[in-house]
């Protein structure tokens, strides 16, 4: 599953993109910080987020997609007596956001065009045993990518906010009770993924 493909209620994801033709998505911090906001208003109405990293040329989430009814309790629509209305499909969130990304973007910089590839990539994550492999290379990946000698030093990552006890959005709990507590969590990114482990997840990832 890749490309656009229905988004499954109930089912985790890696979901991941780059800029156009491997074109710079993010040029200085406030896109960042634009582009984390969206995904608030648009995407967590409708997914759990368990890790993320955005880079200068392309971005990486894993998220579960939520159930209709978890939907609807958000937004107050779950009611005896009220109809349920319909919802939009996941992926349309997710193509709003990027819209809404664009289009700011290309204000800002006076450019015209594309700005991310169509479709973004989605893969299924299947097994247990791929959640912890998958965060771990997703935190990774700025040093992968040679933007940072040590991905720790990447700001643009959920590693730090995981490791802290501020509030987060993000399923920390979850992630944790995954990995059996943060020291485990903090000693399991010291070494690299194996790939080939989780080859079928990242399999179009980009050098």
């Amino acid at each position: 599953m890749t490309t656009n493909t229905s988004l499954i209620p109930g089912q985790y994801y890696h979901i991941y993109n780059r800029g156009n033709n491997g074109q710079d998505a993010f040029f200085e911090g406030r896109n960042y910080r634009y582009f984390l906001k969206l995904y608030a208003r648009y995407i967590e109405p409708v997914a759990e987020t368990f890790a993320y990293c955005l880079l200068k040329n392309h971005f990486h989430f894993l998220l579960r997609i939520q159930m209709d009814e978890e939907r609807l309790a958000k937004i107050g629509a779950v009611s005896e007596t009220a109809p349920i209305s319909p919802l939009k499909p996941p992926s349309r969130h997710f193509n709003n956001m990027f819209i809404a990304y664009t289009k700011a973007i290309n204000k800002a910089y006076q450019r015209t065009g594309s700005l991310l590839e169509k479709p973004f990539r989605r893969k299924l994550v299947e097994s247990d045993r791929y959640f912890m492999q998958l965060i771990i290379y997703i935190h990774r990946n700025p040093q992968k990518h040679g933007f940072v000698d040590d991905f720790r030093d990447w700001p643009w990552s959920s590693y730090r906010t995981l490791i802290t006890t501020y509030p987060t959005r993000l399923k920390r709990l979850s992630v944790m009770d995954w990995f059996g507590g943060s020291d485990n969590f903090v000693e399991a990114h010291r070494v690299k993924v194996n790939q080939v482990d989780i080859e079928s997840l990242i399999e179009d990832d980009w050098v």
